[in-house]
């Protein structure tokens, strides 16, 4: 399998492979030093996950991603796996590949009725993009640009409708625990529960994921900064566009601090333009700007984001 020429701008949550059939989810906008990836599953005679072509395949955590390519493909380390774009055998793109999994998947054609978006601005990532999801696999959705707003909003009718099911309490702990955050369940499910970005449909769990639009390329050029110390702030969001991508990015008002960054999931989406906001992370220094970055860790401990105009309204 040949290097192949890349078409179109690669985006986060676009899945790419490698010559040694290695699956990547592209974790950055940026390419000038390779595609900026997470490795996720590899090729294993024992993997419990079959491709159309009978390659068995099996997922691999985030510690184990990095080791692997530390010492397989050490020309790939770094914040994220950078693959040169000559490595790349394949990009799996979820808007292109939409009709063939809703062809094959019910549940998916379902989703993609009920949301009713333009071609090209809903997709699936994940397993079934790569075409090795298992009979629990959950439906990983991605939606494009200010699109993503408008699912949301049809994700919130057809739970009305009875189309979509509500996560019961169960699910909701399952999610909690799954996260591990450093806020308490009630305070965490205040947050959650007003992202409108999670569902069931035919009891399988399913997430909207957020990815800029064409139009709103070039993205966050993910890069590492000095790093000033910890830091725990307050201060107003500005400006939350980009509050569900990854990094979610929020603009603050602060006498020293211009940007919010999240590259945790746990707290995309987690305060709106308008509300005060506690953040507590490290502090960076990028040019002549200090950003605020929570989840330096994949654990994200002692890191966090809340919006004390939604604690106080909720009180």
């Amino acid at each position: 399998m040949g290097a192949m020429r890349i078409t179109s701008s690669l985006r986060i949550r676009d899945f790419i492979r490698d010559s040694d059939n290695w699956l990547y989810a592209v974790a950055a906008y940026d390419t000038d030093a390779g595609a900026g990836c997470i490795l996720r599953y590899i090729p294993d005679p024992e993997g419990e996950r079959v491709d159309p072509s009978g390659i068995r395949y099996r997922k691999v955590g985030f510690e184990e991603a990095y080791n692997l390519v530390a010492q397989h493909k050490p020309r790939y380390s770094g914040l994220v796996h950078r693959i040169p774009l000559q490595d790349i055998s394949e990009v799996l793109k979820p808007d292109e590949q939409l009709s063939k999994i809703a062809l094959e998947d019910e549940r998916v054609q379902r989703l993609r009725n009920i949301f009713d978006l333009p071609d090209g601005a809903f997709g699936v990532t994940g397993s079934m993009l790569c075409g090795i999801a298992g009979p629990g696999s959950d439906i990983d959705g991605v939606v494009y640009g200010s699109w993503f707003f408008k699912a949301q909003n049809r994700l919130q009718e057809g739970i009305k409708a009875g189309e979509i099911e509500d996560l019961d309490e169960v699910l909701w702990k399952a999610v909690y625990k799954k996260r591990n955050p450093e806020l308490g369940y009630e305070e965490f499910l205040l947050h959650e529960q007003r992202k409108w970005n999670r569902g069931q449909i035919d009891g399988t769990y399913f997430d909207l994921l957020y990815s800029r639009s064409y139009a709103d390329l070039p993205g966050f050029v993910m890069q590492k900064g000095v790093v000033l110390g910890r830091e725990t702030i307050k201060a107003t969001v500005t400006d939350d566009r980009f509050a569900y991508d990854s990094p979610a990015i929020y603009e603050v008002d602060h006498s020293s601090i211009t940007r919010v960054l999240s590259f945790t999931h746990t707290y995309t989406g987690q305060a709106k333009t308008g509300e005060q906001i506690e953040a507590q992370g490290v502090l960076e220094q990028h040019g002549d700007e200090q950003w605020l970055i929570v989840g330096t860790t994949r654990e994200a401990r002692g890191e966090y984001i809340r919006s004390l105009t939604l604690l106080e309204q909720n009180m």
